[in-house]
């Protein structure tokens, strides 16, 4: 009998243990992150105790304050509806989004000497503060991407494929986030879906854009792939099923595929490196990745290498079939080449300050992944240089600047084909890359080209 108490008290006490480790853990470890859970229902009454901290944007724009209204805080955001997308919204009806949700803990003195300096504050009666964030984007550069959109759906990713610098993260159409509160009702019921995130939330298909990574996946599985010739006939019959192309090319080597967009040629690339290795290259860009920008990002989705058949492979190595990607990540697809094969983790917070001007984060250039050779990226950017320079992306050509591009028009089950775009500058030293994406608006040449090249353009002349 003793012996049966003492087991049962030794149990009591083992139990006893793991729940204070357990509640130790949760506000020790995970106080600050459970604080700031969109779930936490206190996160609303937290609020509105503290002044929360300031975004700006790379230039020190600021992009959200906190003003009074009445007796209460109220979130304000200068540059309305241009930065709804990436900043998101603060809201006791619908909660939060964007990067006031992912960098709450941050704007509202819940991190580094804040939590204790708040604590203090709180127990004197005084102004509790949040500290600030700076973004890497340009105001200027977001507006006029999503200017060059005008009416039209779609997306634009301006990034520095140096250091994963986004400069501009654009999605169209778009909502006021100081009207929140007023315009939800219609903003749930708009068919045009404003509360999508297209740029990082869209699924596309990337039509031609995609013969980027067909190309990188044929040089690295045949490297003599580049002394290869292929004769295009206009079509290529693949087990009965006959994939037409935009034209009747004749002989052409990989460059000058990519020059004039060679859907035969690019088929028959797919189809030669395989199932396995086309899916490997996909998986060497990043594509079926969240890259970790801050934001919810759609990873790149595809059919599985057993499911891969030779018309699904064919079909997905000109960039449809079931491919379908998000403008971010075809973005950093031209970033990966402008880089000669290192691609660099993008992101949108550059710094991050308490309320007393202590760093408490800065973001720095960091290596993400290996995606492929300089000697690869080398050809596919001579053959995106002769697009813009005499093929199909000349619409994107910069006056005295040598601009590398590739154009797609990307056929869809919903209506007429989206319009694509992606590229870099300058090509001998690239400090820019883009991707534009414009919904059902036919050819990526004539409609997505000319928004990159002018704000390739305007980026250039404002030293980037």
């Amino acid at each position: 009998m003793k012996q049966n108490i003492k087991r049962l008290g030794i149990l009591i006490i083992c139990l006893l243990a793991i729940l204070v480790f357990y509640l130790s853990y949760l506000n020790v470890v995970r106080g600050s992150e459970n604080v700031v859970n969109p779930h936490n229902r206190r996160l609303q009454e937290y609020e509105s105790q503290v002044r929360r901290g300031t975004i700006y944007d790379s230039k020190g724009v600021v992009l959200a304050t906190t003003g009074l209204s009445g007796e209460k805080n109220k979130r304000v955001y200068p540059r309305g509806s241009e930065t709804a997308h990436i900043l998101g919204y603060i809201s006791e009806k619908y909660g939060r989004a964007g990067l006031e949700s992912t960098c709450d803990r941050y704007l509202l003195g819940l991190e580094g000497a804040d939590r204790a300096r708040n604590y203090i504050n709180r127990l004197l009666g005084r102004e509790q503060l949040g500290g600030d964030v700076t973004l890497t984007i340009d105001s200027y550069l977001q507006g006029l991407a999503l200017d060059l959109l005008g009416k039209r759906r779609g997306a634009v990713v301006l990034l520095d494929p140096r250091t994963g610098a986004l400069l501009a993260l654009v999605s169209n159409p778009v909502y006021d986030p100081n009207k929140l509160e007023e315009i939800w009702p219609q903003l749930i019921q708009d068919e045009d879906s404003p509360l999508l995130n297209r740029a990082v939330q869209g699924a596309y298909p990337p039509g031609s854009t995609f013969k980027i990574v067909t190309a990188a996946g044929a040089l690295a599985a045949r490297p003599d792939a580049s002394r290869q010739t292929f004769n295009c006939r206009g079509l290529l019959e693949v087990n009965g099923y006959e994939l037409e192309d935009t034209a009747v090319h004749g002989r052409v080597d990989i460059k000058k595929a990519i020059a004039v967009s060679c859907n035969t040629t690019f088929a028959q690339l797919g189809l030669d490196q395989g199932a396995q290795n086309f899916v490997t290259t996909i998986k060497a860009f990043g594509i079926d990745q969240d890259p970790g920008i801050g934001l919810p990002v759609r990873p790149g989705t595809m059919a599985s290498p057993e499911e891969i058949i030779p018309t699904e492979l064919a079909g997905s190595a000109i960039g449809q079939g079931e491919l379908l990607v998000s403008p971010l990540h075809m973005a950093l697809v031209a970033a990966a080449i402008a880089n000669s094969g290192d691609l660099m983790k993008p992101y949108l917070v550059k710094t991050v300050k308490d309320s007393m001007g202590q760093v408490l984060q800065r973001e720095e250039a960091r290596h993400w992944l290996n995606v492929t050779t300089p000697q690869i990226c080398g050809i596919i950017k001579d053959g995106m240089v002769d697009a813009v320079r005499s093929g199909t992306a000349t619409a994107a050509g910069v006056a005295g600047v040598q601009v590398a591009g590739k154009t797609g028009s990307a056929q869809n089950p919903h209506g007429q084909t989206h319009a694509w775009f992606i590229g870099f500058a300058p090509a001998d030293q690239p400090r820019l890359a883009v991707a534009v994406l414009v919904e059902n608006a036919g050819s990526g040449g004539s409609v997505a080209a000319p928004v990159a090249g002018q704000l390739i353009s305007t980026a250039l002349n404002k030293g980037y």
